[in-house]
């Protein structure tokens, strides 16, 4: 099932947590090659941790952030409007609350 988006489309909701969507001004190749080094490096972290070796963990983790601040899902926001970046906040404590409390009843909190 896809994680609902907010209504402005800045964020998703995983488990009830705000979670930065993309930069909508992405080409789609820039996207797609932005999203396969992002899975590549979440691969590299997945694969050093299993090796023990922390240097290429740490090494990974840092291609998983440039990907990721390329995406535009962290770092600055990629909105122009001066509205605070609410990444990672629980949806019930922010300007979203009402419309995260009208979603659907009948989904679980693991599906919102």
């Amino acid at each position: 099932m896809t994680a609902p988006a907010t209504p402005d489309g800045r964020y998703i909701v995983v488990r009830g947590r705000l979670w930065r969507r993309s930069r909508p001004d992405l080409a789609p190749e820039e996207r797609e090659r932005l999203v396969c080094s992002l899975m590549a490096a979440r691969r590299a972290v997945r694969d050093a941790g299993r090796a023990g070796d922390d240097a290429a963990v740490a090494s990974a983790r840092g291609a998983v952030d440039e990907a990721k601040r390329g995406l535009g899902e962290r770092g600055p926001v990629w909105w122009s409007d001066g509205a605070p970046d609410l990444n990672r906040r629980m949806a019930a404590n922010t300007p979203y609350a009402a419309w995260f409390a009208g979603l659907s009843k009948e989904k679980s909190p693991e599906e919102r």
